[in-house]
């Protein structure tokens, strides 16, 4: 249960207080509608009158949020100005896409409960106008208004139209059916199969958020749905005059015609702040990303894996942390991130880049990596860089024991910590508060140790010099082999160093046995918060999240901790 708490609590806390005002709001503007200054409304379209606007009010109190998680520059602001004061609360922020994603699914939520609601307001509304009865009180009210139309509560003027005309031609339906669309959309396309395999599809498509903002705030300027007015109220009470419909402002009658009008559009005051936070968050990116690159050094690592070393006037980092890249040559508008594989204590900054895509592809190309000759540097194509980002990982070093667990080329950010961590230790740095590290890499295939265990050699070397080969303990598992390779590894097997990696802790098979790594560790270290942090796929965070709230042993506590960007 401790580890639960450690882990989950405050984020279960949050997701709690989020769903309550949810709740609370439907629930409010539900019964809002549900008073005398809406009963003649209620006469025409019933309870879907209270369906439709309850979801509205939820619908703009989450649009105000779904801006919120994605000013990468807010988050690393708030991730610096509350990690001192709450290592749990600036984790929170690390979880910011999935927020992000489950508002984004609220969203959808309410829209489609608004939308059917509205259909079937719409089907009421009509019927009211083909009824022609005037002993019929929905007629009489659909009536009102006709001659000047200065006070009308049907909005469907005459019995020669049907809904779809009407919605067309109104802007709550025509900014209604643009803001359905683009949701539809931007969901669709944001899905993992796609966003994986096509990601400029949803990169693009993603960017429609601008027209529903758009129509989201002019969608309820045609006041469509409207009600009794305060002074109307006075004189028609629906409670005493409903019965009275048909002698409704005749002579001799207590009962004049009904007013109605509709509420002021209020939707813009939900989302005017984030919308301004996100136009600066904009324009900060577009400032720093027209501040000039020097590409340094170019290294085309084997398994098709891309090093550059860059630098930047005023660039300042810390471990862990990534980067959006814009390469203008390879496309105008695509950004990616990458993480920061250099040290904060070195004169540059480095990312290494697995050729996986179309953009890494052309990227890949630009750089001269299909080319057999030096590249020349004034040939290398420019670079547009936003960031740094805070990640997770910016962490590591508040932990005294600490797990990192890389996937893949998911292993970039530990190579900035290791590297960190060597910079520290030659410079005797006695602030590290860090006193044990313990290093998981998972890899498919052999020609992706190269780059890596260069690091990992010159750290060996190090701290057995300095009497510390207990602070770094690394494993690193080969999960693919060919048969080949196996017979090249059984003759090498007793060599002093492996075969593969050139280190003297020998390369393992498989994948690891997670319960016995997590009964091990907590068994040498009780009563100490162990930081467990991860770069690698959702399947391994899942079995990683669950190791940390299952153990417990001798009082320790595993905190777990993914790179989410």
């Amino acid at each position: 249960m401790g580890n639960f708490a450690a882990n989950e609590g405050l984020s279960v806390f949050v997701i709690l207080v989020w769903l309550g005002i949810n709740a609370y709001l439907f629930v409010q503007f539900y019964m809002n509608f549900l008073t005398e200054r809406w009963f003649y409304t209620r006469v025409l379209l019933g309870d879907a009158l209270s369906w439709a606007r309850a979801p509205a009010a939820c619908l703009n109190f989450n649009c105000m949020l779904i801006l919120l998680p994605v000013c990468r520059n807010l988050l690393s602001f708030l991730r610096g100005s509350i990690q001192c004061c709450s290592r749990t609360a600036a984790r929170q922020l690390d979880r910011n896409i999935t927020f992000h994603k489950l508002v984004a699914y609220m969203i959808a939520f309410h829209t489609a409960v608004h939308i059917i609601a509205h259909l079937f307001n719409f089907e009421w509304f009509m019927g009211a106008q083909l009824y022609r009865n005037s002993s019929s009180l929905p007629f009489v009210l659909s009536q009102i208004g006709t001659g000047d139309n200065a006070s009308y509560l049907n909005p469907i003027r005459t019995d020669q139209t049907n809904p779809t005309i009407v919605m067309f031609t109104t802007i709550a339906g025509l900014t209604g059916v643009v803001i359905t669309l683009a949701l539809i959309l931007i969901i669709t396309s944001s899905m993992e199969v796609i966003r994986r395999s096509y990601f400029e599809v949803f990169w693009y498509t993603h960017h429609l958020f601008i027209i529903f903002f758009i129509g989201l705030v002019f969608h309820g300027f045609g006041r469509i749905v409207r009600g009794q007015t305060a002074t109307s109220l006075l004189e028609n009470k629906p409670s005493q005059c409903k019965d009275q419909f048909e002698s409704w402002g005749m002579n001799g009658t207590f009962c004049p015609k009904p007013e109605f009008a509709g509420n002021p559009p209020m939707t813009w005051k939900w989302v005017v702040g984030p919308m301004i936070l996100y136009v600066c968050e904009r324009l900060v990116r577009f400032y720093r990303s027209q501040q000039k690159v020097v590409i340094t050094k170019v290294v085309m690592h084997p398994s098709k894996t891309l090093e550059l070393q860059m630098k930047r006037k005023g660039f300042s980092m810390e471990v862990g942390q990534y980067v959006f890249m814009q390469c203008p040559c390879v496309s105008q508008l695509e950004w990616h991130p990458f993480t920061l594989t250099s040290a904060p204590e070195e004169d540059h900054f480095s990312v290494h880049i697995r050729i996986v895509g179309d953009w890494t592809q052309g990227l890949y190309e630009a750089c001269g990596g299909d080319k057999n000759e030096t590249q020349e540097a004034w040939k290398l194509p420019k670079m547009a860089i936003d960031g740094p980002f805070g990640t997770a990982s910016e962490d590591v070093f508040g932990y005294e024991v600490v797990m990192l667990v890389g996937a893949g080329i998911g292993v970039t950010p530990f190579a900035s910590v290791l590297k960190s961590v060597w910079y520290k230790h030659i410079q005797e740095n006695q602030n590290v508060f860090t006193k044990k590290i313990y290093f998981y890499w998972l890899c498919p295939e052999t020609q992706a140790f190269e780059w890596f265990a260069d690091l990992l050699q010159s750290l060996e070397g190090q701290m057995t010099e300095k009497g510390m080969v207990d602070f770094l303990s690394y494993n690193i598992y080969l999960t693919r082999w060919k048969e080949t390779e196996a017979a090249h590894f059984r003759v090498h097997h007793e060599a002093e160093n492996d075969p593969i990696t050139g280190l003297k802790q020998k390369t393992l098979y498989g994948k690891p046995n997670w319960d016995n790594e997590f009964t091990t560790i907590g068994t040498k270290h009780p009563e100490k918060k162990v930081g467990v942090f991860l770069c690698g796929p959702t399947q391994l965070a899942d079995v990683l999240e669950k190791q940390c709230l299952s153990h417990s042993e001798a009082g320790v506590k595993f905190i777990f901790n993914k790179e989410n960007f």
